[in-house]
């Protein structure tokens, strides 16, 4: 669990406070450190928080909902699935900060839906730039594809994350009622990076 001098729990608080100061609501897990530090940043910056937490029956090691971290607004989830799946219905954008297992999860579940949803995905932060080297290790040991990479952004400040999300929200306001079918152009792939990998061609090799 981040603690309020940690790197990561400075970054949530600043990101949310930014973020809030204009005009966005928070969202987060209800629990303690970097959780907790998206809801104090926010309500610093006078802003609105909602949580989702989960009180599971059976499992003996979870992080719960955090007494301090206090919302505007609450939802109670049965297990953890459920509780990242109405996180993730809840957010128009998603910033991953570091973190463990639970961390790794849901960039994974959100990472797997923006591919699904690809070029009206929603947004894709990631925060701090060693996410870099682990993004290029899933290039470099799985079996990725180049264009699952377009649906991501780094971010290593909090005016990056608020730049990021209004770039994104002027697209879509420009952008989100043309049919699908009917696009032409950037429309057809809102929030999409160039190809940052690409495969190595391979050249079949005769033999005389």
């Amino acid at each position: 669990m981040s603690k309020e001098t940690d790197e990561e729990f400075i970054a949530a608080y600043e990101s949310a406070k930014l973020v809030a100061q204009n005009g966005r609501q928070i969202v987060n897990g209800g629990g303690p450190g970097v959780m907790y530090a998206a809801t104090k940043g926010a309500k610093d910056a006078q802003g609105a928080v909602s949580v989702v937490y989960y009180d599971p029956k059976h499992a003996s090691h979870f992080e719960g909902q955090a007494g301090v971290n206090i919302a505007d607004a609450s939802d109670k989830e049965s297990n953890y699935i459920e509780r990242t799946k109405k996180l993730m219905e809840l957010g128009d954008a998603y910033v991953v900060f570091n973190g463990g297992t639970g961390t790794v999860s849901e960039f994974a579940m959100c990472w797997a839906v923006s591919r699904l949803y690809f070029g009206r995905n929603k947004p894709l932060i990631l925060y701090g730039s060693f996410w870099r080297k682990i993004l290029d290790t899933f290039w470099k040991n799985m079996k990725v594809r180049p264009e699952e990479y377009r649906v991501i952004r780094y971010a290593t400040s909090p005016k990056e994350v608020l730049h990021y999300l209004e770039e994104y929200e002027r697209m879509y306001e420009r952008y989100h009622n043309i049919p699908e079918g009917e696009c032409v152009g950037d429309e057809c792939e809102l929030f999409l990076l160039p190809l940052q990998h690409r495969r190595p061609a391979v050249v079949p090799v005769q033999h005389a």
